[in-house]
């Protein structure tokens, strides 16, 4: 079992890339820092307890806290499976506490994308509220305009899709996350893709890369 750390700014992509791969390759598995917190709470695991007391309250779950979960996911994993770690590390804190985890990191991939085709593609964005599945408005439009191809509910825009919402997130980003580009690129473990070459072309450089 290894991991793979998938880098880059909200919007890039990394989702869509890991959730694909995912979905062809049994031996990879998709691990999101959001279903990491979900799957913990839902199993009532101590760290998954401990981290609804959090949540309820409106607070930010501490990285000791996500680590932890990180490891209760090693642990659970078998055979030769590659996980791929998608919004943990945010930063180089982070990193470093996930280090100490002791889990083996393959390598930590950047999905490289410019500000200004990151903002395009968030204001495209469209959710279904009922079954999460996601759409793009030019990229992958659904059959019906503004309707869910799966459950047919009408789609909806996410509050954090806005235009100053999406700005804020990527002044974090280039604050907080992105100098884990430089910390993986020390260690000779960075490699980067270019990705805006659509959603194929970026799933296959990828697994290339990784």
């Amino acid at each position: 079992m290894n991991i793979v750390i998938l880098l880059g700014a909200p919007g890039s992509g990394k989702g869509t890339i890991a959730s694909r791969l995912a979905a062809e390759d049994t031996n990879l598995k998709h691990v999101s820092s959001g279903d990491l917190l979900r799957g913990a709470v839902a199993k009532g695991t101590p760290a998954g307890v401990e981290a609804k007391g959090y949540m309820e309250k409106g607070a930010l779950v501490p990285d000791a806290l996500i680590a932890q979960m990180i490891k209760d996911v090693i642990a659970e994993t078998e055979g030769d499976v590659t996980m791929l770690l998608d919004g943990f590390p945010r930063n180089v804190a982070q990193a470093k506490i996930l280090e100490e985890t002791g889990a083996p990191i393959r390598s930590a991939v950047l999905v490289d994308v410019p500000d200004s085709i990151i903002a395009g593609r968030i204001a495209g964005r469209r959710t279904c509220p009922k079954c999460k599945a996601g759409y793009h408005v030019v990229s992958l439009p659904p059959k019906v305009e503004g309707i869910c191809d799966h459950c047919g509910t009408a789609l909806t825009i996410r509050k954090d899709d806005n235009p100053d919402t999406v700005n804020d997130r990527l002044v974090v980003y280039h604050r907080e996350t992105e100098p884990l580009i430089q910390f993986y690129k020390d260690k000779g473990l960075l490699k980067t893709i270019d990705g805006d070459q659509g959603p194929d072309k970026n799933a296959a450089a990828f697994k290339a890369a990784m």
